[in-house]
């Protein structure tokens, strides 16, 4: 059994400097350092225009001419980042991951990340390497120092790894692999606790072409991701490292564009981690990596450098880098397969959406009734009652107490929470109080009501909503305005735009499963005429973007994610780069939500928390406190997706920020983190 053809080849940044003369370039580098000062720009130029082994070349003859070590030279001269950029350039790449992980195990604390970044990582060869460098250069065996400083199944994993003996054969057992996706399910998800030694002796052994297939074997047996597995039957560092292993055997360039992004995303930069990466990888996969990561990220990792360092350092990294790839259009080998195999999982993967609010038990809404009552009477407000009841009941529970409370007290429970609290608190107390329908034409009507219209919020609701929900919201905003939501949207919006969002209310969209033959000709035919009209047509995009919206608005997701599959195969394109490249505006924003809830809608939610949508942030740790929460926005989620998937969410959240939902809302959401800790049981 062998893996379908790949489209994988390896892509550098950094190769062999044609004509190189090795005495001609270390005499340019002491010429750059001698006298008053250095010439940083003369150093970094030439060092980043140079392979290793040429680097390696110079080196040698630095000293034959001067008598000098040219890496203690360049200590002496330069300082900072830039220092231990240009002086880690000049290592052999072997010396250069020793040395990471002797860094990483030396004194108090280890740095578990750089351990399972660099062995989870290397090749057999590279791993074999590592081993005899660490033993040249520090005299000591590297094994023994990982079992001096981890522990448990983390350091048993660390050792295999270290032994670089994964088997390298394409060509493996169909019957094998079967077993062993048996195997790893049944250590797993079929018992009580977790059979980790053999989680280890396969991911730690079994070839990478092996590997790739047991994932999609395993995806069939447990109807989940191998990922999803770890993540719930592991924790710890012993977790991040088999992710890490798995992620790899995926795709390397991908795995170090998720960690090149973690380096720099949010406050500060990890600049350790991105020298050793972009050293790493330039010679091997820089190309791939830097198209993965527009990918995911939806911006170059050019450009994400540029503004994350600055000097000489900044100058050096892009060197390494290779250029900006925020204008092309077209994917390198490994990101197009990449780009495919992410809609196939996606189209394959059945999720199960969890909330985080279920009925409570011994529900009783006369006695809920009561207790509200009594914490709003008096002088002051119980606030803390009011949040233990209303956000530990359903929704359909509170939908009694709200009966219970008008029939036992005649009094509109709506009314007095709307006299007793204030701000935040009150609307998101009144948000829960409402039904479903109620809280998103109530929510339809805000985003259209006094000046400017938050077109974000449009999107959001109309994207996300099923044919069944927008019909039960149009009918509520009919009741409680008087109106018609469509008409409302005619006069707040206009052009595209405004068909865009009367194609979605009339929740009419398709449902059911894929039609393969009607994908690819979706794929093939409408989207491919579009993206040729749009190249000929740069001044006018309309004519695409109505092909566009007659797809993308009135197809079912399970037909959409195969479109999009096919997309990528006839195309080598990716449509959420096409979309980003060749529209603007409410648009390129609606088009790109609908793309984005394909996909993964509990990772679309995730990233409106973290930054919204067309750059509104709602919570993001780069914006001072106080000036980057919208809080309508946030409750608005919180409140709609509680019962849904915000389990789902969370997750999707900590995965790609490496922080907890709660730990973002008690930073940039004083009011509201007082209720949603007991709502969202975020602890």
């Amino acid at each position: 059994l062998t893996r379908p053809t790949q489209w994988i080849f390896n892509t550098c940044t950094i190769s062999h400097f044609p004509d190189f003369d090795a005495n001609s370039d270390a005499e340019t580098l002491y010429n750059a350092m001698k006298g008053f000062g250095s010439n940083k720009e003369a150093i970094l130029d030439l060092i980043t225009s140079r392979s290793n082994a040429q680097r390696q070349e110079i080196r040698s003859a630095y000293k034959s001419l001067y008598g000098k070590d040219l890496i203690d030279d360049l200590k002496y001269e330069l300082t900072g980042k830039f220092e231990r950029l240009i002086v880690s350039l000049m290592r052999p790449p072997a010396y250069h991951d020793a040395k990471e992980i002797k860094d990483a195990i030396k004194g108090t604390g280890t740095n578990e990340k750089c351990l399972i970044e660099v062995l989870a990582s290397r090749t057999n060869q590279q791993i074999h390497g590592l081993v005899e460098a660490y033993k040249d250069a520090y005299g000591r065996d590297i094994e023994g120092d990982v079992i001096g400083d981890t522990s448990g199944h983390f350091k048993k994993m660390l050792i295999v790894l270290l032994q670089g003996t994964r088997e390298e054969d394409d060509v493996v057992s169909e019957d094998l692999v079967v077993e062993d996706a048996q195997e790893l399910y049944a250590a797993g998800e079929e018992r009580w606790g977790t059979d980790e030694a053999k989680f280890i002796m396969i991911l730690g052994n079994r070839s990478v072409t092996h590997l790739q297939l047991v994932f999609d074997e395993y995806e069939k047996i447990a109807e989940k991701s191998i990922e999803e597995s770890i993540k719930s039957e592991l924790s710890g560092d012993f977790e991040r490292l088999m992710l890490a292993v798995v992620q790899c055997i995926r795709s390397v360039p991908m795995f170090f564009a998720k960690c090149l992004y973690k380096s720099m995303k949010g406050l500060g930069t990890d600049d350790n981690r991105l020298i050793r990466i972009m050293i790493s990888r330039s010679e091997i996969d820089m190309l791939d990596i830097r198209e993965c990561f527009r990918l995911r990220y939806e911006k170059s990792l050019h450009s994400m450098i540029q503004d994350d360092t600055s000097g000489e350092y900044k100058r050096t990294l892009l060197n390494l880098c290779g250029g900006d790839d925020d204008l092309a259009g077209e994917f390198f080998p490994e990101a197009a397969q990449i780009a495919y195999k992410m809609w196939e999982i996606s189209a394959m993967t059945k999720i199960t959406l969890r909330g985080t609010i279920f009925p409570a038990a011994n529900f009783d809404p006369a006695s809920d009734s009561q207790a509200l009552r009594k914490a709003m009477k008096g002088f002051g407000t119980d606030e803390d009652a009011i949040i233990n009841i209303v956000a530990q009941r359903s929704n359909a529970q509170r939908q009694e107490i709200r009966q219970a409370f008008k029939s036992l007290l005649g009094r509109n429970l709506m009314a007095d929470l709307k006299s007793e609290l204030s701000k935040n608190l009150c609307r998101l107390i009144l948000g829960l109080m409402m039904t479903p329908a109620e809280f998103d034409a109530k929510m339809m009507k805000k985003a259209m009501e006094g000046a400017g219209t938050d077109e974000h919020a449009l999107i959001e609701i109309l994207v996300t909503r099923s044919n069944q929900q927008i019909h039960e919201m149009n009918a509520a905003y009919e009741e409680v305005y008087k109106k018609s939501l469509e008409d409302d949207i005619k006069s707040d919006t206009s052009g595209h735009f405004l068909r865009i969002l009367v194609s979605l209310v009339q929740g009419a969209r398709e449902e059911g499963p894929a039609d393969m033959d009607r994908a690819r000709e979706d794929a093939q035919v409408r989207i491919r005429e579009d993206i040729a009209l749009a190249d000929a047509c740069n001044d006018d995009s309309s004519e695409m973007e109505m092909k566009f919206m007659s797809i993308l608005c009135t197809r079912s997701f399970p037909h959409l994610r195969r479109v999009f599959q096919e997309f990528v195969r006839c195309t080598n394109k990716d449509v959420e780069l096409i979309i980003k490249k060749e529209m603007s505006g409410d648009v390129k924003n609606a088009m790109f939500a609908i793309v984005r809830s394909v996909k993964n809608q509990p990772s679309y939610f995730a990233d409106r928390l973290y930054k919204g949508n067309g750059g509104n942030v709602l919570m993001n740790r780069a914006v001072p406190q106080g000036l980057g929460t919208d809080d309508r926005a946030l409750i608005r989620i919180m409140v709609s997706r509680s019962e849904c998937d915000l389990f789902n969410i969370r997750k999707e959240f900590k995965e790609s920020h490496e922080a907890s939902l709660h730990e973002f809302i008690q930073v940039e959401a004083f009011v509201v983190s007082l209720v949603l800790p007991v709502f969202c049981h975020l602890q």
